[in-house]
């Protein structure tokens, strides 16, 4: 039973592929509490509220569980606006998204993708 059970775990950390988002929270107080809608492959998979921070942007990160190698389609849905992009599995892994106001009053959203994790300091 513990050799069964010794199996299954390892079956699913190495088989379950996934990409690691991290979602910036904004240092501007006029996005704070900005629902974020993740979609991924036009399947909706998680919401995300934005926290506004006074000093030094925070992060909250995300699984986002896929199956299969190559391209997938992650879009964010911010207020009216679908911000998609289009994702490399394994080739871009770890995906940081980042929330601005432009000075039109229109939300922002930006990404940064790599294979290797970011290092927060």
């Amino acid at each position: 039973m513990k050799k069964l059970l010794l199996l299954l775990i390892v079956l699913c950390v190495f088989g379950c592929k996934k990409y690691v988002v991290a979602f910036e929270q904004p240092t501007n107080a006029k996005l704070d509490n900005l629902k974020m809608e993740i979609l991924l492959d036009k399947k909706k998979v998680q919401d995300i509220n934005l926290k506004a921070t006074e000093a030094l942007p925070t992060y909250e990160t995300a699984e986002l569980s896929i199956s299969d190698d190559g391209k997938h389609l992650l879009q964010l849905k911010v207020k009216d606006t679908t911000f998609s992009y289009d994702l490399k599995y394994p080739e871009e892994k770890y995906i940081m998204v980042t929330a601005h106001l432009k000075s039109n009053g229109k939300v922002h959203v930006g990404i940064l993708k790599q294979a290797y994790p970011f290092r927060f300091q």
